[in-house]
């Protein structure tokens, strides 16, 4: 009687011991499915700041470049006033992927380029004769350029 209850406890401990160390290995594989599935959604987060900042831009330089441009060939006052209502559209869509970027990029590399971007592509704006638009366009779309090429460099690494 007694080999039988001491199978009996063995089993019952066995049993119990068994699914402690069952119940910890699914929550351990719980945590570190939750741990990928918040760095795949930073990642995205960080992909979709990065694309939707770089696009305002390039909207916004093409935007400045149609402005200066009919400034510059005297243009009638309503097509002036047209673009000019454009441009400062594309130029408020560029605040919030600026914010977001911040927000979720502490990368000072990135964050340095982005706002490079942005500040020649306002710079556009200070163009006086066709050379001058076409010299800070071309200042803009390079860093653009270096922008996109460091946000990539950022978000492979990381």
């Amino acid at each position: 009687m007694l080999p039988t209850l001491v199978t009996a406890a063995l089993a019952i401990v066995g049993t119990l011991l068994g699914a402690v160390v069952s119940g910890r290995f699914q929550e351990r594989a719980a945590d570190r499915a939750i741990r990928v599935s918040t760095g795949e959604a930073l990642r995205r987060d960080r992909l979709e700041a990065v694309t939707a900042l770089a696009c305002a831009a390039a909207d916004h330089r093409r935007a400045m470049w149609m402005r200066a441009d009919a400034d510059l060939a005297y243009a009638s006052a309503d097509w002036i006033t047209a673009l000019r209502a454009e441009s400062h559209t594309t130029r408020s869509a560029i605040n919030r992927p600026m914010v977001a970027l911040h927000v979720l990029i502490t990368d000072p590399a990135v964050r340095a380029a982005a706002d490079r971007m942005v500040t020649l592509t306002y710079a556009m704006r200070n163009a006086d004769t066709t050379e001058t638009l076409t010299t800070a366009r071309e200042a803009a779309k390079a860093a653009h350029t270096e922008f996109v090429e460091t946000a990539a460099g950022y978000l492979t690494a990381a």
